[in-house]
């Protein structure tokens, strides 16, 4: 598996953010979406064993675990290290881009499903089947760049009856859309999704990585 890092934080994001983590990021991306805030990961890292990165988790002693990159779904054994972890009685995540059939991850794994937006560019990349393989547990995320994406947001929530469903999460792109504002819309228009922040950011800056 080509490892990029590996830390231990609080979870930034999701359902899940406020609670400590070790976030397990991969090197690779098939997409580059024009918010991205890793492209540092696009590349390099280096070739670890599944071996070796179950034990550097489990030498941690944080039960939840986000698998995340990059694109971890480009790594051909994600699926057997998060086999490997949940059968250890850790909490896996997966943050993936959705441009990815997320049915080839153990079910008890949650999945964060990334819908890419027109803003992010790579809307197009979207593989509209993992709307239908999500469960309860799992999330659908939507980076939003502005108004058109918020709206794009909406269409798709109710087009594949996500409400109810599955966890909706909608994130104002850092600097591109002030929470205040995506606030007032959800609001506005009753949306029955998560404000979904990155505390990590709010935390140590903007600029910090491996926190």
């Amino acid at each position: 598996m080509r490892l990029f890092e590996i830390y231990t934080s609080i979870q930034g994001e999701t359902q899940y953010a406020g609670l400590p983590c070790t976030l397990v990021r991969f090197a690779g991306c098939d997409l580059r979406c024009g918010y991205c805030d890793t492209p540092q990961a696009f590349a390099g890292g280096e070739e670890r064993p599944v071996d070796a990165v179950v034990a550097d988790i489990e030498a941690r002693a944080v039960r939840l675990v986000l698998l995340t990159g990059g694109e971890p779904m480009l790594q051909p054994d994600l699926g057997q290290l998060a086999r490997r972890l949940l059968d250890r009685g850790f909490e896996v995540m997966v943050e993936t881009s959705g441009s990815h059939d997320v049915s080839r991850l153990p079910r008890e794994a949650v999945k964060i499903v990334d819908v890419k937006t027109p803003g992010s560019g790579e809307a197009h990349r979207m593989d509209w089947q993992n709307l239908a393989r999500v469960e309860p547990k799992d999330a659908v995320k939507f980076v939003l760049t502005g108004e058109e994406d918020y709206r794009f947001a909406r269409r798709i929530i109710e087009e594949h009856r996500l409400a109810g469903r599955v966890q909706l999460l909608l994130s104002p792109a850092w600097g591109l859309v002030a929470p205040k504002d995506l606030v007032a819309w959800m609001l506005r228009d009753h949306v029955p999704a998560r404000l979904n922040l990155q505390l990590h950011k709010y935390v140590w800056g903007a600029d910090a990585t491996g926190v």
